[in-house]
C-alpha cells in the first residue's frame, strides 16, 4: 500500500509548476449570466447617443449591462472584466461608465473603473482615497466626484488623477454625510452635499473648501435620501427621511415649494424632471411635471408644479413589491432629456420604459419597453424539449420558476425574446378588490403558488394559433374538435400547498384553460406529461394518481382504477387470484415523488416517499410490478434515448433503473448532504448532480465513475440542454441563471475516473459568466491534469492495440465516392451537348486577325525563338528520344517490395482525391498487380485502416477482374487476400456475438 501512497514523478512535476487561473471544470466552462437586469439598489444611468438613441446601463452584481433604448432595450455591451466586487454606483459620461466598487472593508478594498463600450480601458487613481462605500459618482466638466458617508473624493478628468480629498470634520454626536450629492449648472466647481441630519453643506472641489451650509428646514426632517437639480436656475429639490420634499432657491435659502408625500413613513428616493416643455396644466401643453418614487414603493407619482404641487396622477404598481422583502420598491426613476420618456428601474428586477402619448391627454404614462427577469430565488430548471416538428428552438428556451410565483421562458440565443408566462390580467383584479392603493400596490397575492414541479411537451403545442379560453376555469364549453385542428396546452406545473395542477400555453406564452383536482383532494407533489403530448399525469401527497386529457381536460384514469361491483363483491369474500389481487392491489400510501410515462405509452413508472417503484400498466391502470428500495425517492428524472431512469434517494445514493428490465442497473454515491437535484445529459451517458455540500458531480453512466467535480455557490437546480450545448444552474438566494458551455463538443475530454478529494475544482470566487470570457479559452494552454489524463487527439491516433480492428480517420465521403464514381461521373454528365456559342459581333476581332504576326515581332524576340532541329520534326525520332517516366505509385510498390512496409503506399492512396485514386488503380501494369495486391494483404493483416484496404480491392477486383482468373501470380495473391480477409472477418464475427450475448442476458429479466 505505500507504493500508492506516494505520487508518481509525472505528478510531482506538475504540483511544482505555476498555480494558473483556473476557468471553468473539466467538462463545464462558465459562458454567461441570464435573467438579470436590474437586481441591486444601485440606480442605472443613461447618456444620449447622438439625437437618436439613448443607452441605459444597469448594475448586476460585478459587472454592467448596457442597454439601447431605439432597439426596445436590447442589450448592446456587457462589461468586462468583472469587477474585484460588487458595483456600488455608476454614472455614465459621453462615451464612458465610472462603475465604483468596494467598501471600507480592508480584505475587499474599493476602487473606480472604467469602462467604454464594455470593455475596461482604465481606473481612477486609488493613492489617498479614503476607504469607504462610494454611494454616488458625480462628473462634470474637468472633475469627477464621489460621495460616500466618510468623505468626498475628486479626481481629476482628463488623467483620472486623484486630485484632493475632503473629508468634513465630524465631532462625536455629529452627523454625517448622506451619500448624496448633485451640482447646478451655474456654480461653477461646487457640489452640493447632503447631511444625515437635514442639511446641506457646499463645497468648492477646487479649493477643497466648505463654501456654505444651507440648515434642515426642521429637526423632524431627518436625514436626505434625494437630491437632484431643478431645470430652473439654482433650483434644488431635495426630499427628507421623514417623506418631505422641498424644492429650494439655493441663492436665497427660500423654500419654494414644500410638498408632502402621501406615504409619510416611505421616504423619496428618487426625484426626475421631465424638460421637454410639456405634461403640466390641465391639457398638458405647460412646462412643469416632476416624477418621484420610493425604495420602499412600486408606485411613481407624478406632480404638476405648475398648479402648487398638485398630484396629478400615480402610476400604480410600475414595479412589483412585496411583502417577504424590505425595500423592494424602486431604485431610481428619470425623465429623458427632452423626450417625453420615463425609464425606471426597481428591486424586482426590471427596467422598463413609459412614454407620454396618449390621446386625448393623460398624465399617466403607457409601458413603451420592459426587460426583467425572477423578482426572487429560482426553484425549478428545466429546458424546453425538442418539437417533433424540427424547429430551430430545440435548445435554445429555458423554463424557470421561482418564489416570487413567475414562469418564465430565457431565450439562450437573444435576450428581447425572453418573456413571462402571462396568468391573466392580475393587476385588474388586484385593482377590483382595493389592492393597488396608496397603502398597498402588491399583486403577487393573485398569481399562482410558488411552482414546484415542471412538465412540458411540445409534440401538441398550437403556437400562436392554439384556441385559448378563462385562465384555469375548466370551461365546460371547450370545443375539442378545434383544439384538435390547433393544438393545446403543453406545460404541466404542480404549485406550493395547491391541490391543483395548471397547464400553460408555451405557444401563446400564457396560461391555459385546465386546473386538474387531484383525486383525493390533496395538494399536488408531481406532474408528468406523456410523450405525445396528450395526456398529464398527476400525483398528490398522500399517494393517488390522475390521469387528465389536456384536450379536453376530462379525468381518464385512477392509478389503481376503481374496483367494479364484481371485483368489490370477490376481493370481500377472498375469491380473487393472486394474480388478480396484485393488479387491483392499493398504490402508493406516501406522496408521489416522480411520475415516468415511456414512449409508446405502455408503461408508467411512479416513485413515492413510501419506498416504492411501481409499474403500471398505462391503459388499464392495473400494477405491472413493484420494486422496493433501501431509501426513500425524493425526485425522478428519465432519459427517453437509453430508457433509464433516475432515482435521488434520501440515504444520498442516485439508483438507476432499466424500466423495461425493471432492476437497477446502477448505484452512484457521493454525495454528502441532501440532493437538490439531478439530470441526464443530452444524450444519456452523464447523470449530474448537486448537493447541499455546493458541489456539482458528473458521473459517467457506462462505468458509475465521478469524473468530474466542481465547487460553486450553493447550487439548487439544475438543467442540461437537449442538444448538448449548455449546462444551467440556479442557486440559493440568486435570481440568476448561469449558463455553462459543455466543452466535450469542441475538444476531446477524457471520462476518466477522477478523486474528488484531489482533484475537486473550486469556482466559488473564480468563475466569470460573461460570454466574452470565452474569448480567453482559445487561448488557454491544457490543464496540468488534462495533459497527464487526455488521450492524444486528431490524427495522432493510430492504434490502440494490435489486437484491435482499427478504421481511419478520413472521412466517409472519400472512400464511398471511390466505389460509386461511375454512378457519380453519370449523374453529373451534362443532360445536353455542348453547344457552339454564337458569333461575336462584327467589331470585335478574333485572335487570327488581332494576334501578332510575324511581322509584328521585333529583332531580338527573332533571335531568341528557339531553333527547331531538322531530326526533331520528325515524330518517330522525338519518340524514340524520351525516357520511360514512372508513377507515383510504382516507385512505391518498389519500396514494398524491398522493404516489406506498406505505411507508405497506404499514405500516399489516402491523400489521392477519388479520382486520382481510381486513375493510379486503373493505370496499374500486369507486373504490378500482384504486388499490388499484396500491399493490401500486408496492411489488412495489422488490422489497421479497414474500411480503405477493403476500398481500394473493391475497385482493383472491378478494374482489373480479367486478370485475376487469367494471370497466375495475380490470381494467387487475391486467393491470399481472400484467406486473410476470412480469417479477420470470423475473429469479429466471434467477439462480436459474444458481447451482443452478454448484453442480452444483462438486460434479460432472469
Amino acid at each position: 500500500m505505500a507504493e500508492f501512497e506516494v505520487p508518481s514523478a509525472k505528478r510531482q512535476k506538475l504540483d511544482e509548476a505555476p498555480a494558473r487561473h483556473v476557468r471553468g471544470s473539466r467538462l463545464f466552462a462558465p459562458f454567461r449570466t441570464v435573467g438579470l437586469v436590474s437586481p441591486t439598489s444601485v440606480p442605472f444611468t443613461s447618456v444620449p447617443l447622438g439625437k437618436t438613441t439613448f443607452q441605459i446601463t444597469t448594475s448586476v452584481g460585478r459587472s454592467l449591462q448596457t442597454y439601447d433604448l431605439r432597439r426596445g432595450l436590447n442589450v448592446v455591451f456587457l462589461s468586462h472584466p468583472l469587477c474585484p466586487e460588487t458595483i456600488t454606483s455608476t454614472c455614465a459620461y459621453r462615451d464612458r461608465i465610472f462603475a465604483a466598487w468596494g467598501d471600507e472593508s480592508p480584505k475587499r478594498g474599493c476602487g473606480v473603473w472604467v469602462f467604454k463600450r464594455g470593455q475596461y480601458v482604465g481606473q481612477l487613481e486609488g493613492e489617498g482615497v479614503t476607504p469607504q462605500k462610494l454611494q454616488k459618482i458625480l462628473v462634470f466638466g474637468n472633475w469627477i466626484v464621489g460621495c460616500g458617508t466618510r468623505a468626498i473624493e475628486v479626481w481629476k478628468n482628463d488623467t483620472y488623477e486623484h486630485y484632493t480629498t475632503i473629508a468634513p470634520s465630524v465631532a462625536k454626536g455629529q452627523s454625517t454625510l448622506s451619500g448624496h450629492v448633485c451640482t447646478l449648472p451655474t456654480f461653477l466647481n461646487k457640489v452640493f452635499v447632503g447631511k444625515t441630519d437635514g442639511s446641506i453643506q457646499i463645497y468648492n472641489v477646487s479649493s477643497g473648501k466648505l463654501v456654505h451650509t444651507i440648515p434642515a428646514p426642521s429637526s423632524a426632517a431627518g436625514c436626505i435620501s434625494c437630491l437632484e437639480p431643478g431645470p430652473a436656475i439654482s433650483l434644488l429639490a431635495v426630499s427628507y427621511l421623514n417623506g418631505t420634499l422641498n424644492i429650494i432657491d439655493v441663492e436665497t435659502e427660500e423654500t419654494i415649494m414644500s410638498l408632502q408625500h402621501s406615504e409619510s413613513d416611505r421616504p423619496i428616493t428618487s426625484i426626475s424632471f421631465r424638460t421637454d416643455g410639456l405634461g403640466a396644466g390641465e391639457d398638458g401643453r405647460s412646462n412643469g411635471i416632476m416624477a418621484t418614487a420610493s425604495l420602499e414603493n412600486g408606485d411613481i407619482t407624478i406632480w404638476d408644479l405648475t398648479r402648487g404641487g398638485k398630484v396629478t396622477g400615480v402610476l400604480r404598481g410600475a414595479h412589483e413589491t412585496t411583502r417577504t422583502v424590505a425595500g423592494s420598491g424602486i431604485s431610481g426613476i428619470q425623465f429623458l432629456p427632452g423626450q417625453p420618456v420615463i425609464v425606471s428601474s426597481g428591486l424586482d428586477n426590471a427596467l422598463r420604459s413609459w412614454i407620454f402619448d396618449q390621446v386625448p391627454f393623460s398624465p399617466i404614462p403607457r409601458i413603451l419597453h420592459a426587460r426583467s427577469g425572477h423578482a426572487a430565488s429560482i426553484t425549478q430548471l428545466k429546458f424546453l424539449p425538442a418539437a417533433t416538428d424540427g424547429s430551430e428552438a430545440n435548445g435554445k428556451w429555458l423554463l424557470s420558476a421561482g418564489t416570487d410565483r413567475s414562469l418564465w421562458g430565457f431565450s439562450l440565443r437573444r435576450d428581447g425574446q425572453s418573456t413571462e408566462l402571462s396568468q391573466g390580467n392580475v393587476r385588474h383584479k388586484a385593482k377590483k378588490v382595493g389592492k393597488l392603493t396608496d397603502t398597498e400596490s402588491s399583486v403577487e397575492n393573485f398569481k399562482c403558488p410558488p411552482i414546484t414541479g415542471i412538465a412540458c411537451s411540445l409534440n401538441r403545442d398550437g403556437g400562436m394559433g392554439a384556441i385559448s379560453g378563462p385562465v384555469w376555469t375548466n370551461p365546460s364549453a371547450s370545443n375539442a374538435e378545434d383544439s384538435a385542428m390547433t393544438g393545446w396546452e403543453s406545460v404541466v406545473t404542480s404549485h406550493e400547498n395547491d391541490k391543483f395542477a395548471r397547464t400553460w400555453f408555451w405557444g401563446r406564452k400564457k396560461a391555459g384553460r385546465w386546473a386538474f383536482e387531484t383525486g383525493d383532494h390533496k395538494p399536488v407533489s408531481s406532474v408528468a406529461i406523456t410523450a405525445c403530448g396528450t395526456f398529464a399525469m398527476v400525483g398528490s401527497i398522500a399517494g393517488s394518481l390522475d390521469m387528465f386529457n389536456l384536450q379536453s381536460g376530462a379525468h381518464r384514469q385512477r392509478f389503481p382504477p376503481r374496483l367494479k361491483a364484481g371485483q368489490a363483491k370477490q376481493l370481500k369474500l377472498g375469491q380473487l387470484s393472486s394474480e388478480q389481487l396484485s393488479k387491483v392491489s392499493k398504490g402508493h400510501t406516501d406522496a408521489v415523488t416522480g411520475i415516468v410515462v415511456d414512449n409508446m405509452n405502455q408503461t408508467m413508472v411512479s416513485t413515492s416517499l413510501d419506498g416504492q417503484i411501481i409499474f403500471w400498466e398505462f391503459v388499464t391502470g392495473f400494477v405491472q410490478d413493484r420494486l422496493r428500495l433501501d431509501g426513500a425517492p425524493i425526485a425522478v428524472r428519465y432519459n427517453t434515448v437509453s430508457g433509464l431512469m433516475s432515482i435521488a434517494c434520501d440515504d444520498l445514493c442516485i439508483r438507476v433503473v432499466d424500466i423495461e428490465t425493471r432492476r437497477i442497473v446502477r448505484e452512484l454515491w457521493g454525495s454528502i448532504g441532501q440532493i437538490y437535484d439531478h439530470c441526464f445529459s443530452h444524450d444519456g451517458r452523464w447523470i449530474l448532480t448537486c448537493s447541499m455540500d455546493s458541489i456539482v458531480r458528473v458521473f459517467d453512466l457506462s462505468t458509475g465513475h465521478l469524473i468530474d467535480a466542481f465547487k460553486t455557490n450553493t447550487c439548487t437546480n439544475i438543467a442540461f440542454s437537449s442538444t448538448g450545448e449548455f449546462l444551467a444552474t440556479a442557486h440559493a438566494g440568486e435570481i440568476g441563471i448561469n449558463i455553462w458551455n459543455n466543452k466535450s463538443l469542441f475538444m476531446h475530454i477524457a471520462s476518466r475516473q477522477i478523486d474528488e478529494k484531489r482533484d475537486l475544482i473550486d469556482l466559488t470566487e473564480v468563475a466569470e459568466f460573461q460570454a466574452s470570457s470565452q474569448l480567453a479559452m482559445m487561448d488557454e494552454q491544457p490543464q496540468n491534469d488534462s495533459e497527464v489524463d487526455q488521450l492524444e487527439s486528431g490524427d495522432s491516433i493510430d492504434q490502440l492495440d494490435a489486437s484491435l480492428l482499427t478504421l481511419s480517420l478520413l472521412p466517409h465521403s472519400r472512400w464511398q465516392t471511390l466505389l460509386n464514381l461511375e454512378s457519380v461521373r453519370q449523374r453529373n454528365k451534362p443532360i445536353q451537348p455542348p453547344q457552339k456559342p454564337k458569333a461575336a459581333p462584327f467589331f470585335l476581332g478574333s485572335t487570327l486577325t488581332n494576334g501578332p504576326t510575324s511581322t509584328d515581332l521585333t529583332p531580338v524576340e527573332v533571335d531568341t525563338a528557339p531553333t527547331v532541329l531538322e531530326e526533331e520534326k520528325s515524330r518517330i525520332s522525338r519518340l524514340s528520344s524520351l525516357q520511360p517516366v514512372r508513377s507515383v505509385l510504382s516507385t512505391h510498390l518498389d519500396t514494398f517490395v524491398i522493404s516489406g512496409r506498406s505505411d507508405d503506399l497506404v499514405t500516399y492512396l489516402s491523400n489521392l482525391s477519388p479520382s486520382a485514386a481510381d486513375l493510379d488503380i486503373r493505370s496499374l501494369t500486369m507486373q504490378e498487380m500482384p504486388t499490388f495486391v499484396q500491399a493490401l494483404t500486408a496492411h489488412l493483416q495489422q488490422r489497421r485502416d479497414f474500411e480503405l484496404v477493403n476500398t481500394w480491392m473493391a475497385v482493383f477486383l472491378k478494374l482489373h477482374s480479367e486478370f485475376v482468373g487469367g494471370v497466375e501470380d495475380v490470381r494467387r495473391a487475391v486467393s491470399e487476400f481472400q484467406k486473410v480477409m476470412s480469417r479477420e472477418e470470423a475473429r469479429l464475427s466471434q467477439s462480436v456475438g459474444w458481447a451482443r450475448g452478454v448484453i442480452e442476458f444483462l438486460r434479460s429479466s432472469r
